[in-house]
């Protein structure tokens, strides 16, 4: 072997080397963003609860009990599992129809930080005052029996652009699922 042929090979050998450490080095870099990439995500991620509750008075609370902003896309409200547009109907699904009281306040369009709690609908009684707890009070009875038949669809996102849909009320156990984007607004999508 030629001296010519002997240097011809350490360069081959020596880019070779350096290719692969080149290669090895890309694949870190990668892994790195990919985990670097997770840690936001995890110091980002809402996580919404819709709840209802008897005490001390009947209301409906949602919560993001995340560590990130859940920024609210899309909801649905149901009673029975039909579809309705407000709260008006709603009371009118549970209660008959009549004039009913309430307070609300909107979900639709909503950025909810991390550790805020909302009370988004408080039905009243006909002065006008929360339906507080008394078992003897046939309002109460009745409100918070059928307060199980109200369940809510939420679709909301985090400030990363990653998307979830929460499934809460209702009979059914809470469930909440990665989805790829959030529905717009339709002619059934619940209104305020």
């Amino acid at each position: 072997m030629t001296k010519e042929e002997e240097t011809r090979g350490a360069f081959r050998y020596g880019a070779v080397v350096a290719t692969f450490v080149g290669v090895c080095a890309l694949f870190v870099s990668g892994y790195t963003a990919y985990v670097q990439r997770q840690q936001v995500r995890a110091a980002v991620w809402p996580i919404l609860e819709f709840e209802s509750a008897n005490a001390p008075d009947i209301h409906f609370t949602l919560a993001n009990k995340g560590v990130g902003p859940a920024i609210i896309r899309h909801v649905v409200v149901t009673v029975d599992g039909e579809r309705v547009v407000n709260w008006s109907q709603v009371l009118e699904k549970l209660l008959g129809p009549g004039p009913h009281h309430s307070s609300e306040i909107d979900m639709s369009a909503r950025v909810l930080s991390a550790g805020e709690s909302l009370t988004v609908f408080t039905p009243r009684d006909s002065e006008n005052n929360p339906i507080n707890f008394d078992k003897l009070n046939p309002l109460f009875v009745g409100m918070n029996k059928d307060r199980e038949r109200v369940a809510v669809e939420i679709c909301y996102g985090s400030t990363l652009g990653e998307y979830w849909t929460l499934r809460a009320g209702g009979k059914s156990r809470s469930s909440t699922t990665e989805v790829r984007s959030c529905p717009g607004p339709s002619a059934t999508s619940f209104e305020q």
